[in-house]
């Protein structure tokens, strides 16, 4: 019989997050490009983001079929989050300026690839990437390169840079949770034999 779970999180009863869940309004629309793969990883921090946002979409797949015409929406001016030579670093928007579709692959580096290899359409955008130098919450990984974010702390560094002078951070709430119930779960000994060289100073 399978273990109950919040329908919302799809957490355990015991450990909802949805308590700690915001639901943050933004000018900005960001839609979120779900590799399979992500679905049922543990932190799933995608989902953390749609639950957070009032004005996110997650769409889970390899081919999207419906991209063209959700890029095409008049009201807002759409770009890809991705690094690269060619990417731009994110700007603040002007009050007066077309809010920004901030479209965001979510996957390892080779299949947040795939993802744009297979919706060509994505190479289209305007691309834009996050300052240099920003570290990881995430203490149980080290980052695969200098700069790597979960999907969700790079939402929130890309909404506080578009949105400014708003913040997003109430969107890391859960995602905190989720790593101090990981971080108890192993015992900090443990912990700390394997990762304290990880854990920042708080």
């Amino acid at each position: 019989m399978p273990r109950p779970r919040c329908p919302r999180c799809t957490r355990p009863p015991n450990h909802c997050l949805c308590p700690l869940t915001p639901h943050l309004p933004s000018r900005s629309r960001v839609l979120i490009l779900q590799h399979p793969s992500e679905e049922r990883h543990a932190l799933n921090t995608a989902r953390l983001a749609q639950l957070g946002l009032e004005n996110a979409e997650l769409r889970v797949g390899e081919v999207f079929d419906e991209l063209p015409a959700l890029l095409a929406d008049p009201a807002y001016s759409a770009c890809l989050l991705f690094p690269g030579d060619e990417a731009q670093p994110l700007v603040p928007v002007l009050p007066d300026a077309r809010p920004t579709l901030l479209v965001v692959p979510d996957g390892t580096w080779r299949k947040a690839r795939k993802l744009l290899y297979l919706n060509p359409v994505l190479a289209g955008l305007p691309r834009v990437a996050l300052p240099e130098g920003l570290t990881s919450r995430y203490r149980l990984r080290k980052a695969p390169e200098p700069g790597a974010l979960s999907t969700l702390e790079a939402i929130v560094a890309a909404l506080d840079i578009l949105e400014a002078p708003a913040r997003f951070d109430a969107l890391l709430r859960p995602f905190e949770a989720l790593i101090e119930g990981q971080i108890a779960a192993m015992g900090e000994e443990t912990f700390k034999r394997n990762h304290g060289d990880l854990r920042e100073d708080r």
